[in-house]
């Protein structure tokens, strides 16, 4: 028996045939499997995790803490229903904006989550940015389960572009209108959602908004160039802390990870999108489905259309920069 993938258009030919025993993922004699996938802010996690899901019977659950929370979409970069392509998620838009999402709270929404997938015979896979939840997750619940990890990695100076114009085309969507009913003169931004970068970053434009009446527009408009730079500059500092995250967890706590490396298809973006597509689909998607199907049926995968690249194998060095 095999089971045919395909990646988001099904008229296109399958991505990959793969051999297997039945049509459960689970074999009752060995560890339940999950799959993990990290990387920093911006680097395509959501769009692997649906590719993923939309090739395996599979439900995603979020693993970023802000994400979580209710409200700002746009500002939290939350994935939309279209986008979700009809693949289920969990913990995504949840909890409560102005209480605290803990990680002992992730933790067991989370477990929970899992065994429920499991019990579904669906294949967990465990998405975000939050590496110190997942950290505590794995640390908790990790021995229950077999794991295959992927490392989504763009190296820094591409991906701190790329953040910087995602900042850009997040205004263009509302994400000041959005960010402004969150705002308060004596709001706490070490709790809930008002942690979010965004909101911070957008205070003094909303203070002087409320105390003046904006007759100088220089000074409207240099409070709002600050706050974008602001928001622009925490993101890459984000990126960086939570590349040096993943670098501990790999180096020092020896976590088994297959890297996957996506630079060359964020140094497409913006100059030839249809490429830039074909690029991710050729050396992200097709690569890391490759990697789930071996870790789901431990079969060889021979026959796989398109070009593969060997994670780990890009020629632009993914390395961090200073912030």
């Amino acid at each position: 028996m095999t089971i045919s993938m395909v990646l988001c258009n099904p008229s296109t030919q399958p991505m990959i045939n793969v051999p297997c025993n039945g049509p459960k993922l689970i074999n009752a004699k060995h560890k339940e499997k999950v799959v993990l996938v990290m990387g920093a802010t911006g680097t395509g996690k959501s769009r692997l995790s649906i590719d993923l899901g939309t090739c395996f019977p599979s439900e995603i659950i979020n693993s970023d803490k802000i994400q979580a929370y209710q409200g700002l979409e746009i500002a939290t970069n939350k994935v939309t229903k279209e986008e979700q392509r009809g693949v289920p998620h969990h913990l995504l838009g949840i909890h409560n904006p102005y209480t605290e999402f803990t990680a002992n709270d992730f933790c067991d929404m989370a477990s929970v989550a899992t065994e429920s997938i499991i019990g579904r015979e669906q294949l967990p896979i465990i998405v975000g940015g939050s590496n110190s939840y997942v950290e505590a997750l794995v640390e908790r619940f990790g021995s229950r389960y077999e794991w295959l990890i992927l490392w989504l990695d763009v190296s820094m100076p591409i991906l701190h572009s790329y953040v910087s114009k995602r900042v850009e085309d997040m205004v263009e969507k509302g994400m000041v209108n959005e960010l402004r009913p969150f705002f308060s003169p004596n709001g706490d931004y070490s709790k809930g959602i008002r942690k979010a970068i965004g909101v911070p970053e957008f205070d003094m434009f909303f203070r002087s908004e409320e105390e003046t009446t904006w007759d100088d527009e220089r000074t409207k408009q240099r409070l709002f160039d600050e706050a974008i730079r602001e928001v622009k500059l925490n993101t890459c500092r984000l990126a960086c802390k939570q590349f040096e995250r993943i670098q501990r967890l790999r180096n020092v706590k020896r976590w088994k990870m297959q890297r996957v490396c996506a630079s060359r298809v964020f140094e497409m973006h913006g100059n030839d999108d249809e490429a830039a597509d074909e690029a991710w689909r050729k050396m992200v998607a097709e690569p890391s489905a490759r990697l789930v199907a071996q870790f789901l049926y431990n079969e060889a995968i021979n026959n796989v259309s398109g070009g593969i690249s060997v994670p780990g194998s890009c020629s632009v060095s993914c390395r961090v920069v200073k912030c």
